[in-house]
């Protein structure tokens, strides 16, 4: 089942229609759905798809010859090899119907010849651009694709028309793809799962039991997700130990990269170049209060582990291996049972709620995030700075309805944040408040009362 992807399908149909040629880059993580895009996208159009393997370059030469002579029918080419990229190309005959060309896992040409990009260079000048044709190269090493399509320096500068860095879904997509009823549900699975196509698919989100689940398809030897995080670093990352130890300490509750370091008896020099490669590779985020201007030079960055399910792998999975590896699962479901809620999902439903007020909402922001200043922390601080409103808003996934009293709290701490040296406070600020277990019949009350004031309960973030 497709889901969501309507800004990137309206993309690619605009260049599609474009009048000439179509120079298209599509990169992001692994598993993200980049090849689910396309598919979908040249789904009765057109189209000639190749997958680059993890092969000499002359075996990927030889496959992409073999599918050009069937695609277009070429029996005199059928046991002829050309040994030249620019040879294979001029196979490909003009059309009168626009061809989408694809060629997927672009990074493993690149690999075996690293002249690549300076032959596709002279591939698109002198064949392809003089065609009725769009071509589509995609990747799943987030920093190379960029080093080899989009950077300055490469050969192929300049000649795209258009790039797709291919993000997970947000929860709003992800949910349709679990199918659930329980908007709780919902929200426990995407704390797992996160808007990763392949996991959402991979995980037993059908099951009545979350931690049964959780137990048969991440904990247990030889399930999927098992050493998934392993597989996924390993095709990333030299010397994947110290990345290893910096994502378990990032995942279980150290964010400032002073602590990362002292944690793990580094100094910070060696931390941050670590920490850059991470957040090269999409896997970490560094993020600062939202109301700062300028992120790159705040010193309060806080690095997270931005993919839901790595994060849960590096708390619940990594740090219990050794007891995994002799059939602990139950002594390890019973530390996960302890903590799942109040560590895990609290920080998820944070996010959940901000993806709220960003697309489902009638609200408009410019920005959207976290803010702290010392010990003070609000979980939601949005910004539109063009027409004056602000918004501050808690997230809480607890049992107990939340109370009145939060919004005093709340209303304090609001007080600290200003934006151009003047007090959003003083402004039209709204005060937005999510809860899993409702709210008490005062705060009710005193909401109706205050238009300013938003209560919204799991059902309403829909």
């Amino acid at each position: 089942m497709f889901v969501g992807r309507e800004r990137e399908l309206e993309l690619l149909e605009r260049e599609y229609k474009r009048e000439g040629t179509s120079f298209v880059i599509i990169y992001g993580r692994r598993r993200v759905g980049k090849t689910s895009l396309i598919k979908e996208f040249i789904k009765n159009k057109p189209s000639l798809y190749f997958l680059a393997t993890e092969e000499i370059e002359e075996e990927n030469m030889k496959n992409f010859q073999w599918k050009i002579v069937e695609y277009f029918n070429l029996d005199l080419f059928k046991d002829i090899t050309l040994k030249n990229w620019e040879k294979i190309f001029q196979l490909i005959p003009d059309t009168k119907d626009k061809l989408i060309l694809v060629i997927d896992e672009f990074q493993y040409l690149a690999f075996v010849n690293k002249a690549v990009t300076s032959i596709f260079q002279k591939i698109w000048d002198e064949i392809l651009s003089k065609k009725n044709i769009m071509l589509i190269l995609c990747g799943s090493y987030i920093s190379m694709m960029e080093d080899l399509t989009l950077s300055y320096n490469s050969p192929l500068f300049g000649r795209r028309t258009a790039q797709i860095k291919l993000d997970p879904l947000n929860f709003f997509e992800a949910k349709l793809l679990y199918n659930q009823e329980n908007n709780e549900k919902n929200i426990l699975l995407y704390s797992i799962t996160g808007g990763t196509p392949k996991y959402i698919e991979m995980f037993d989100v059908k099951s009545p039991d979350l931690f049964s689940a959780i137990s048969e398809n991440i904990l247990k030897k030889g399930s999927f997700f098992y050493e998934e995080a392993e597989f996924l670093l390993e095709k990333e990352v030299e010397k994947n130990i110290t990345y290893f130890s910096i994502l378990k300490t990032i995942a279980l509750g150290n964010h400032k990269i002073g602590k990362i370091a002292s944690t793990l008896s580094l100094p910070v020099s060696s931390i941050s170049k670590y920490l850059d490669t991470l957040q090269k590779l999409d896997i970490v985020e560094r993020i600062v209060p939202v109301t700062e201007e300028n992120p790159e030079k705040n010193k309060k960055g806080l690095y997270y582990i931005k993919d839901n399910f790595l994060n849960f792998w590096f708390k619940f999975v990594f740090p219990y291996k050794s007891y995994l590896e002799i059939d602990k699962t139950d002594y390890v479901l019973k530390m996960i049972k302890e903590r799942f809620y109040e560590n895990h999902v609290s920080l998820v439903f944070e996010e959940i709620c901000r993806q709220y007020l960003l697309y489902k909402s009638p609200f408009v922001f410019s920005k959207i995030g976290k803010w702290w200043d010392g010990d003070e922390e609000i979980d939601i601080v949005g910004i539109n700075q063009e027409d004056k409103n602000y918004l501050v808003g808690e997230c809480k996934f607890t049992v107990k309805p939340v109370s009145l009293e939060l919004f005093f709290h709340l209303k304090e701490k609001a007080k600290k944040i200003k934006i151009n040296g003047k007090n959003i406070i003083n402004f039209n600020t709204h005060f937005a408040f999510f809860s899993k277990s409702g709210f008490t019949k005062d705060f009710i009350d005193y909401a109706k009362e205050n238009k300013n004031i938003h209560l919204f309960t799991i059902d309403d973030i829909n």
